[in-house]
Protein backbone atom coordinates (compact mmCIF):
# COMPACT_ATOMS: atom_id res chain seq x y z
CA UNK A 1 0.00 0.00 0.00
CA UNK A 2 1.57 3.14 -1.05
CA UNK A 3 0.33 6.40 0.44
CA UNK A 4 0.17 9.41 -1.33
CA UNK A 5 1.11 11.73 1.27
CA UNK A 6 1.43 12.75 4.82
CA UNK A 7 -2.02 13.04 5.07
CA UNK A 8 -3.28 10.57 3.81
CA UNK A 9 -1.08 8.74 6.25
CA UNK A 10 -2.47 10.24 8.81
CA UNK A 11 -6.22 9.31 7.81
CA UNK A 12 -5.03 5.67 7.65
CA UNK A 13 -3.68 6.27 11.53
CA UNK A 14 -6.71 7.94 12.79
CA UNK A 15 -8.84 5.28 11.03
CA UNK A 16 -6.68 3.00 13.09
CA UNK A 17 -7.26 4.66 16.29
CA UNK A 18 -3.61 5.73 15.83
CA UNK A 19 -3.91 9.62 15.74
CA UNK A 20 -4.20 12.18 19.01
CA UNK A 21 -5.11 15.76 17.87
CA UNK A 22 -4.73 18.31 20.09
CA UNK A 23 -6.67 21.36 20.06
CA UNK A 24 -5.12 22.99 23.48
CA UNK A 25 -2.48 25.27 22.26
CA UNK A 26 0.50 23.93 23.19
CA UNK A 27 3.79 26.07 22.78
CA UNK A 28 6.86 24.59 20.68
CA UNK A 29 9.37 25.66 22.88
CA UNK A 30 9.70 22.55 25.15
CA UNK A 31 6.06 21.56 25.82
CA UNK A 32 5.66 19.92 23.00
CA UNK A 33 8.53 18.21 23.60
CA UNK A 34 7.15 17.16 27.12
CA UNK A 35 3.79 15.94 25.73
CA UNK A 36 5.47 13.58 23.08
CA UNK A 37 8.34 11.97 25.08
CA UNK A 38 5.64 10.91 27.36
CA UNK A 39 3.62 9.54 24.44
CA UNK A 40 6.74 7.80 22.53
CA UNK A 41 8.38 5.79 25.54
CA UNK A 42 4.43 3.82 25.85
CA UNK A 43 4.41 3.00 22.25
CA UNK A 44 1.69 5.49 22.05
CA UNK A 45 -0.17 7.24 19.04
CA UNK A 46 0.78 9.76 16.84
CA UNK A 47 0.30 13.48 17.79
CA UNK A 48 -1.10 16.57 16.03
CA UNK A 49 -0.71 19.52 17.73
CA UNK A 50 -3.81 21.47 15.60
CA UNK A 51 -3.24 24.48 17.39
CA UNK A 52 0.35 25.41 18.27
CA UNK A 53 1.13 29.13 20.15
CA UNK A 54 3.36 29.99 17.76
CA UNK A 55 3.71 29.52 13.81
CA UNK A 56 1.23 29.26 10.85
CA UNK A 57 0.87 25.39 10.80
CA UNK A 58 -0.23 22.10 12.90
CA UNK A 59 2.40 20.57 14.19
CA UNK A 60 2.97 16.32 13.66
CA UNK A 61 4.96 14.24 15.68
CA UNK A 62 5.83 10.66 17.06
CA UNK A 63 4.92 9.28 13.13
CA UNK A 64 7.16 6.18 13.44
CA UNK A 65 6.70 5.82 16.82
CA UNK A 66 6.16 2.32 17.41
CA UNK A 67 7.25 -1.11 15.32
CA UNK A 68 3.88 -1.59 14.16
CA UNK A 69 3.51 1.92 12.87
CA UNK A 70 6.39 1.75 10.93
CA UNK A 71 5.93 -1.77 9.31
CA UNK A 72 2.38 0.03 8.29
CA UNK A 73 4.29 3.57 7.09
CA UNK A 74 6.81 1.05 4.82
CA UNK A 75 4.17 -1.17 3.53
CA UNK A 76 6.36 -4.43 5.54
CA UNK A 77 4.00 -7.25 6.35
CA UNK A 78 6.81 -9.17 7.59
CA UNK A 79 10.23 -8.65 7.70
CA UNK A 80 10.85 -12.09 6.35
CA UNK A 81 8.64 -10.52 2.85
CA UNK A 82 10.77 -7.83 3.10
CA UNK A 83 13.94 -10.07 2.85
CA UNK A 84 12.28 -11.35 0.06
CA UNK A 85 11.39 -8.81 -2.10
CA UNK A 86 14.94 -7.09 -1.05
CA UNK A 87 16.89 -10.14 -2.05
CA UNK A 88 15.30 -9.93 -5.45
CA UNK A 89 16.17 -6.24 -5.91
CA UNK A 90 19.37 -6.87 -5.02
CA UNK A 91 19.84 -9.95 -7.10
CA UNK A 92 17.14 -10.45 -9.86
CA UNK A 93 16.88 -13.74 -11.79
CA UNK A 94 16.59 -14.13 -15.20
CA UNK A 95 13.85 -16.56 -15.28
CA UNK A 96 14.37 -19.61 -16.55
CA UNK A 97 10.94 -21.11 -18.32
CA UNK A 98 7.76 -20.13 -19.35
CA UNK A 99 5.79 -20.23 -15.38
CA UNK A 100 9.41 -18.98 -13.82
CA UNK A 101 8.97 -15.93 -16.07
CA UNK A 102 4.96 -15.79 -15.51
CA UNK A 103 6.08 -15.26 -11.65
CA UNK A 104 8.90 -12.95 -12.17
CA UNK A 105 7.09 -10.64 -14.67
CA UNK A 106 4.98 -8.56 -11.74
CA UNK A 107 8.34 -8.25 -9.83
CA UNK A 108 10.18 -6.88 -13.00
CA UNK A 109 7.11 -4.19 -13.75
CA UNK A 110 7.50 -3.47 -10.00
CA UNK A 111 11.02 -2.16 -10.51
CA UNK A 112 10.88 -0.48 -13.93
CA UNK A 113 7.99 1.78 -11.89
CA UNK A 114 10.14 2.89 -8.82
CA UNK A 115 12.40 5.57 -10.29
CA UNK A 116 11.94 9.05 -9.33
CA UNK A 117 9.68 11.06 -11.61
CA UNK A 118 9.88 14.94 -12.30
CA UNK A 119 6.42 16.27 -13.08
CA UNK A 120 5.45 19.58 -13.98
CA UNK A 121 4.03 20.79 -10.75
CA UNK A 122 2.56 19.40 -7.34
CA UNK A 123 1.24 20.39 -3.73
CA UNK A 124 4.11 21.71 -2.67
CA UNK A 125 4.15 24.19 -4.38
CA UNK A 126 0.77 26.20 -4.16
CA UNK A 127 1.82 28.74 -2.47
CA UNK A 128 5.05 30.25 -2.98
CA UNK A 129 7.47 33.10 -1.08
CA UNK A 130 10.44 34.13 -1.82
CA UNK A 131 12.67 37.35 -1.47
CA UNK A 132 11.48 39.23 1.74
CA UNK A 133 8.48 37.09 2.11
CA UNK A 134 10.82 34.54 3.33
CA UNK A 135 10.28 34.06 7.04
CA UNK A 136 11.12 31.01 8.79
CA UNK A 137 9.52 32.31 12.04
CA UNK A 138 6.25 31.08 10.31
CA UNK A 139 7.02 27.49 11.10
CA UNK A 140 6.26 25.96 14.57
CA UNK A 141 9.87 25.26 15.45
CA UNK A 142 10.69 23.29 18.37
CA UNK A 143 12.94 23.89 21.07
CA UNK A 144 13.45 20.95 22.37
CA UNK A 145 15.29 20.82 25.52
CA UNK A 146 16.23 23.25 27.76
CA UNK A 147 19.85 23.46 27.18
CA UNK A 148 19.45 23.48 23.34
CA UNK A 149 21.12 26.30 21.86
CA UNK A 150 18.12 27.67 19.72
CA UNK A 151 15.27 26.18 17.87
CA UNK A 152 15.89 23.53 15.42
CA UNK A 153 13.87 21.66 12.04
CA UNK A 154 14.78 18.42 12.79
CA UNK A 155 12.54 15.56 10.26
CA UNK A 156 14.17 16.89 7.44
CA UNK A 157 15.05 15.83 4.12
CA UNK A 158 17.89 18.01 3.25
CA UNK A 159 18.78 17.81 -0.58
CA UNK A 160 22.24 18.30 -2.84
CA UNK A 161 23.62 17.62 -5.73
CA UNK A 162 27.09 16.57 -6.49
CA UNK A 163 29.43 18.79 -9.03
CA UNK A 164 30.80 15.42 -10.18
CA UNK A 165 28.77 13.28 -10.54
CA UNK A 166 25.39 15.25 -11.05
CA UNK A 167 23.78 12.72 -8.37
CA UNK A 168 21.31 13.53 -5.54
CA UNK A 169 22.14 12.93 -2.60
CA UNK A 170 19.58 13.34 0.81
CA UNK A 171 20.36 13.15 4.19
CA UNK A 172 18.08 13.81 7.19
CA UNK A 173 20.64 16.71 9.07
CA UNK A 174 19.45 19.24 11.43
CA UNK A 175 18.44 22.66 11.07
CA UNK A 176 19.03 25.41 13.84
CA UNK A 177 17.00 28.85 13.55
CA UNK A 178 19.08 31.78 13.41
CA UNK A 179 16.64 34.41 11.83
CA UNK A 180 13.96 35.02 9.33
CA UNK A 181 16.19 33.25 6.45
CA UNK A 182 19.25 31.59 7.59
CA UNK A 183 19.95 28.13 9.89
CA UNK A 184 22.73 26.15 10.53
CA UNK A 185 23.82 23.36 8.21
CA UNK A 186 24.64 20.20 10.59
CA UNK A 187 26.58 18.06 7.91
CA UNK A 188 28.89 15.95 9.66
CA UNK A 189 32.18 15.16 8.52
CA UNK A 190 31.55 11.22 7.70
CA UNK A 191 28.75 12.15 5.70
CA UNK A 192 27.68 12.38 1.73
CA UNK A 193 26.05 16.20 2.21
CA UNK A 194 29.52 17.29 4.00
CA UNK A 195 31.41 15.43 0.91
CA UNK A 196 29.37 16.90 -1.64
CA UNK A 197 29.75 20.61 -0.02
CA UNK A 198 33.62 20.04 -0.05
CA UNK A 199 33.37 19.44 -3.65
CA UNK A 200 31.33 22.61 -4.25
CA UNK A 201 34.04 24.47 -2.02
CA UNK A 202 37.10 23.49 -3.97
CA UNK A 203 35.30 25.00 -7.20
CA UNK A 204 34.54 28.11 -5.03
CA UNK A 205 30.75 27.07 -5.85
CA UNK A 206 28.00 27.74 -3.21
CA UNK A 207 26.18 24.56 -2.77
CA UNK A 208 22.62 24.95 -3.63
CA UNK A 209 20.33 22.93 -1.07
CA UNK A 210 16.56 22.29 -0.79
CA UNK A 211 15.07 20.83 2.25
CA UNK A 212 11.67 19.06 2.01
CA UNK A 213 9.40 18.58 5.30
CA UNK A 214 6.97 15.90 5.04
CA UNK A 215 5.79 13.91 1.96
CA UNK A 216 4.70 10.18 2.12
CA UNK A 217 5.93 8.01 5.08
CA UNK A 218 8.51 6.37 2.79
CA UNK A 219 10.22 9.71 1.31
CA UNK A 220 10.18 10.87 4.98
CA UNK A 221 12.01 7.78 5.94
CA UNK A 222 14.34 7.20 3.29
CA UNK A 223 17.06 9.89 4.18
CA UNK A 224 17.50 8.63 7.70
CA UNK A 225 18.68 5.87 5.37
CA UNK A 226 22.51 4.84 5.32
CA UNK A 227 22.57 3.64 1.72
CA UNK A 228 25.67 3.43 -0.31
CA UNK A 229 27.18 6.82 -1.78
CA UNK A 230 25.38 7.55 -5.11
CA UNK A 231 22.01 5.44 -4.35
CA UNK A 232 19.60 8.07 -4.76
CA UNK A 233 17.30 8.03 -1.56
CA UNK A 234 14.09 8.57 -3.85
CA UNK A 235 15.00 5.50 -5.55
CA UNK A 236 14.99 3.40 -2.28
CA UNK A 237 11.68 5.60 -1.03
CA UNK A 238 9.92 4.37 -4.31
CA UNK A 239 11.33 0.64 -4.36
CA UNK A 240 9.79 0.42 -0.49
CA UNK A 241 6.01 2.11 -1.65
CA UNK A 242 6.71 0.13 -4.71
CA UNK A 243 5.75 3.37 -6.64
CA UNK A 244 7.65 6.31 -7.83
CA UNK A 245 8.17 9.29 -6.07
CA UNK A 246 7.11 12.38 -7.79
CA UNK A 247 9.64 15.18 -8.33
CA UNK A 248 9.08 19.01 -9.26
CA UNK A 249 12.08 21.16 -9.57
CA UNK A 250 12.55 23.90 -7.89
CA UNK A 251 11.63 27.96 -7.61
CA UNK A 252 15.35 29.37 -6.84
CA UNK A 253 17.81 26.45 -7.38
CA UNK A 254 18.07 23.80 -9.82
CA UNK A 255 16.99 20.82 -7.47
CA UNK A 256 14.12 18.45 -7.74
CA UNK A 257 11.61 18.01 -4.26
CA UNK A 258 9.13 15.26 -3.56
CA UNK A 259 5.85 16.98 -5.06
CA UNK A 260 3.84 16.27 -2.18
CA UNK A 261 5.57 17.20 0.39
CA UNK A 262 4.32 19.69 3.04
CA UNK A 263 6.78 22.42 3.11
CA UNK A 264 10.16 22.84 1.13
CA UNK A 265 12.77 25.53 2.00
CA UNK A 266 15.25 26.46 -1.16
CA UNK A 267 18.62 28.34 -0.54
CA UNK A 268 22.23 28.28 -0.56
CA UNK A 269 25.07 27.24 1.46
CA UNK A 270 28.77 29.09 0.72
CA UNK A 271 31.87 27.57 1.19
CA UNK A 272 33.57 29.97 3.33
CA UNK A 273 30.77 30.77 6.00
CA UNK A 274 30.42 29.41 9.30
CA UNK A 275 28.65 30.13 12.37
CA UNK A 276 27.71 28.37 15.84
CA UNK A 277 25.35 25.62 16.07
CA UNK A 278 24.31 24.24 19.25
CA UNK A 279 24.04 22.39 21.98
CA UNK A 280 21.37 20.19 20.74
CA UNK A 281 20.09 17.35 23.18
CA UNK A 282 20.88 14.32 20.90
CA UNK A 283 19.73 11.13 20.30
CA UNK A 284 22.88 9.61 22.58
CA UNK A 285 20.52 11.27 25.77
CA UNK A 286 23.23 14.07 26.35
CA UNK A 287 23.50 17.09 24.48
CA UNK A 288 25.82 17.76 21.24
CA UNK A 289 28.28 20.50 21.99
CA UNK A 290 28.52 23.77 20.06
CA UNK A 291 30.39 23.97 17.28
CA UNK A 292 31.06 26.33 14.02
CA UNK A 293 29.01 24.64 10.98
CA UNK A 294 27.95 26.10 7.50
CA UNK A 295 24.84 28.59 7.49
CA UNK A 296 21.97 28.29 5.22
CA UNK A 297 20.72 30.74 3.53
CA UNK A 298 16.82 30.61 2.60
CA UNK A 299 16.25 32.07 -0.80
CA UNK A 300 12.47 30.69 -1.06
CA UNK A 301 9.68 28.65 0.95
CA UNK A 302 7.16 26.68 -0.97
CA UNK A 303 4.31 25.09 0.98
CA UNK A 304 0.84 23.37 0.57
CA UNK A 305 -2.04 25.33 1.41
CA UNK A 306 -2.94 24.47 5.18
CA UNK A 307 0.21 22.76 5.22
CA UNK A 308 1.48 20.59 7.81
CA UNK A 309 4.76 21.22 9.97
CA UNK A 310 6.26 17.37 10.59
CA UNK A 311 9.29 16.74 13.09
CA UNK A 312 10.65 14.99 15.59
CA UNK A 313 12.30 14.76 18.85
CA UNK A 314 15.37 12.94 20.43
CA UNK A 315 16.95 12.68 23.66
CA UNK A 316 17.27 9.24 26.00
CA UNK A 317 16.10 6.39 24.59
CA UNK A 318 13.38 4.72 23.95
CA UNK A 319 12.42 7.54 21.50
CA UNK A 320 10.96 7.68 17.87
CA UNK A 321 14.32 7.48 16.12
CA UNK A 322 14.81 4.09 18.11
CA UNK A 323 12.11 2.46 15.83
CA UNK A 324 12.85 3.89 12.76
CA UNK A 325 16.76 2.73 13.37
CA UNK A 326 15.10 -0.88 14.28
CA UNK A 327 13.24 -1.02 10.61
CA UNK A 328 16.53 0.37 8.89
CA UNK A 329 18.63 -2.70 11.34
CA UNK A 330 15.55 -5.14 9.82
CA UNK A 331 15.50 -4.13 6.09
CA UNK A 332 19.60 -4.24 5.42
CA UNK A 333 20.03 -7.33 7.36
CA UNK A 334 19.49 -8.94 3.62
CA UNK A 335 22.15 -6.77 2.60
CA UNK A 336 24.58 -7.48 5.56
CA UNK A 337 24.34 -10.84 4.45
CA UNK A 338 25.46 -10.37 0.90
CA UNK A 339 28.85 -9.24 2.03
CA UNK A 340 29.18 -11.41 4.96
CA UNK A 341 27.27 -14.52 4.39
CA UNK A 342 27.98 -15.91 7.69
CA UNK A 343 25.57 -13.71 9.35
CA UNK A 344 22.84 -15.13 10.98
CA UNK A 345 21.05 -12.12 12.81
CA UNK A 346 22.06 -8.98 14.11
CA UNK A 347 20.64 -6.65 16.61
CA UNK A 348 21.32 -2.88 17.60
CA UNK A 349 19.66 -2.23 20.98
CA UNK A 350 18.07 0.55 21.52
CA UNK A 351 20.07 1.51 24.56
CA UNK A 352 23.37 1.42 22.06
CA UNK A 353 21.71 4.59 20.49
CA UNK A 354 22.48 2.80 17.05
CA UNK A 355 26.45 3.46 16.76
CA UNK A 356 27.32 1.97 20.50
CA UNK A 357 26.51 -1.55 20.61
CA UNK A 358 26.22 -4.31 17.78
CA UNK A 359 25.00 -7.63 18.49
CA UNK A 360 25.83 -10.67 15.81
CA UNK A 361 25.12 -13.87 15.57
CA UNK A 362 27.15 -16.44 13.11
CA UNK A 363 27.48 -19.22 11.65
CA UNK A 364 31.33 -20.22 12.73
CA UNK A 365 33.18 -21.89 10.39
CA UNK A 366 36.49 -21.44 11.24
CA UNK A 367 39.11 -20.21 13.63
CA UNK A 368 38.62 -16.51 14.71
CA UNK A 369 36.33 -16.55 12.41
CA UNK A 370 34.40 -13.80 14.92
CA UNK A 371 37.28 -11.48 14.09
CA UNK A 372 36.87 -11.53 10.54
CA UNK A 373 33.03 -10.29 10.78
CA UNK A 374 34.03 -7.86 12.90
CA UNK A 375 36.29 -6.46 10.94
CA UNK A 376 33.85 -6.62 7.66
CA UNK A 377 31.43 -4.54 10.04
CA UNK A 378 34.04 -2.16 10.69
CA UNK A 379 34.46 -1.87 7.18
CA UNK A 380 30.59 -1.34 6.10
CA UNK A 381 29.86 2.63 5.41
CA UNK A 382 28.13 3.80 8.72
CA UNK A 383 28.85 0.33 10.46
CA UNK A 384 32.48 1.70 10.65
CA UNK A 385 31.22 3.60 13.63
CA UNK A 386 30.25 0.63 16.23
CA UNK A 387 32.09 1.24 19.18
CA UNK A 388 31.12 -2.50 20.53
CA UNK A 389 30.78 -5.53 18.50
CA UNK A 390 29.90 -8.89 20.77
CA UNK A 391 29.93 -11.69 18.16
CA UNK A 392 27.68 -14.89 19.24
CA UNK A 393 27.02 -18.29 17.95
CA UNK A 394 24.12 -18.72 15.37
CA UNK A 395 22.00 -20.17 18.64
CA UNK A 396 21.93 -17.38 20.36
CA UNK A 397 18.54 -15.06 20.03
CA UNK A 398 20.63 -11.41 19.37
CA UNK A 399 17.39 -9.95 20.41
CA UNK A 400 17.35 -11.13 23.82
CA UNK A 401 19.85 -9.16 25.79
CA UNK A 402 19.44 -11.59 28.89
CA UNK A 403 20.13 -14.86 26.49
CA UNK A 404 23.15 -12.31 24.95
CA UNK A 405 24.35 -11.37 28.45
CA UNK A 406 24.72 -14.83 30.19
CA UNK A 407 25.90 -16.99 26.91
CA UNK A 408 28.24 -13.78 26.10
CA UNK A 409 29.81 -13.38 29.97
CA UNK A 410 30.26 -17.39 30.43
CA UNK A 411 31.91 -17.67 27.07
CA UNK A 412 34.86 -14.68 26.96
CA UNK A 413 38.03 -14.73 28.49
CA UNK A 414 38.88 -10.90 28.39
CA UNK A 415 42.59 -10.71 27.87
CA UNK A 416 42.12 -13.75 25.20
CA UNK A 417 38.40 -12.20 23.47
CA UNK A 418 38.93 -8.53 23.37
CA UNK A 419 40.06 -7.11 20.39
CA UNK A 420 40.82 -3.80 20.35
CA UNK A 421 41.01 -1.47 17.39
CA UNK A 422 41.83 2.34 16.68
CA UNK A 423 39.68 4.09 13.78
CA UNK A 424 36.69 6.32 12.86
CA UNK A 425 34.35 7.59 15.88
CA UNK A 426 30.84 8.76 15.60
CA UNK A 427 30.87 12.75 15.36
CA UNK A 428 28.25 12.54 18.22
CA UNK A 429 30.88 10.06 20.58
CA UNK A 430 31.54 12.52 23.41
CA UNK A 431 33.57 9.72 24.92
CA UNK A 432 35.61 9.50 22.11
CA UNK A 433 39.57 10.29 22.68
CA UNK A 434 39.54 13.28 19.66
CA UNK A 435 37.29 14.37 17.58
CA UNK A 436 35.56 11.93 14.87
CA UNK A 437 38.31 8.96 16.09
CA UNK A 438 39.09 6.96 19.15
CA UNK A 439 38.93 3.00 19.89
CA UNK A 440 36.53 -0.01 19.01
CA UNK A 441 36.20 -3.13 20.58
CA UNK A 442 35.18 -6.26 19.47
CA UNK A 443 34.18 -8.89 21.69
CA UNK A 444 34.52 -13.19 20.43
CA UNK A 445 31.58 -14.71 22.31
CA UNK A 446 31.41 -17.48 21.19
CA UNK A 447 32.36 -21.30 21.52
CA UNK A 448 36.13 -21.63 21.72
CA UNK A 449 37.66 -24.99 19.58
CA UNK A 450 41.13 -26.54 19.81
CA UNK A 451 41.61 -25.09 16.58
CA UNK A 452 41.97 -22.00 18.23
CA UNK A 453 43.93 -23.15 21.07
CA UNK A 454 41.47 -24.33 23.51
CA UNK A 455 42.07 -27.47 24.59
CA UNK A 456 39.69 -27.81 27.93
CA UNK A 457 36.45 -29.73 27.12
CA UNK A 458 33.45 -27.23 26.43
CA UNK A 459 30.39 -27.82 28.28
CA UNK A 460 26.91 -28.33 26.79
CA UNK A 461 24.07 -25.82 28.01
CA UNK A 462 21.93 -27.26 30.33
CA UNK A 463 18.60 -28.26 28.84
CA UNK A 464 15.79 -31.04 30.19
CA UNK A 465 15.04 -34.28 28.14
CA UNK A 466 12.17 -33.50 26.14
CA UNK A 467 10.76 -37.21 27.21
CA UNK A 468 10.82 -35.89 30.78
CA UNK A 469 9.19 -32.00 29.83
CA UNK A 470 6.26 -34.04 27.86
CA UNK A 471 5.71 -36.27 30.79
CA UNK A 472 5.15 -33.43 33.10
CA UNK A 473 3.26 -31.40 31.10
CA UNK A 474 0.70 -34.16 31.04
CA UNK A 475 0.11 -33.95 34.26
CA UNK A 476 0.66 -30.18 34.89
CA UNK A 477 -3.03 -29.42 35.06
CA UNK A 478 -2.96 -32.30 38.52
CA UNK A 479 -0.14 -30.40 40.29
CA UNK A 480 -2.20 -27.17 41.25
CA UNK A 481 0.64 -25.22 40.16
CA UNK A 482 -1.42 -23.71 36.93
CA UNK A 483 0.32 -20.09 38.05
CA UNK A 484 3.63 -21.14 38.16
CA UNK A 485 3.05 -22.25 34.51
Amino acid sequence: MAFADLRDFLRFLEKRGELARIQKPISPILEMTEIADRVVKKQGPTLLFESPTEGAFPVVMNIFGSIPRVMAALGVESWEAWAERVNFFLEPKMPSGLLDKVRTLPKLLELSGIFPKVVREGPVQEVIKTGDQVDLFELPVLKCWPQDGGRFITLTNVITKDPETGTRNCGMYRLQVYDRNTTGMHWHLHHDSARIFQNHARRGQRTEVAVALGGDPATIFAPAVPLPPGVDEMLFAGFVRGQAVEMVKCVTVDLEVPAHAEIVLEGWVDPEERRVEGPFGDHTGFYSLADEYPVFHVTAITHRRNALYPTTIVGKPPMEDCYMGFAIERMFLPLMQKMLPEVVDYHMPFEGVFHNLMIVAIDKRYPHHARKVMHGIWGLGQATFTKVIVVVDADVNVHDLSEVAWKALANIDPQRDFEFVLGPAETLDHASRAPWWGSKVGIDATRKWPSEGFTRPWPDEIIMSPEVKKKIDAIWHELGLQEAS
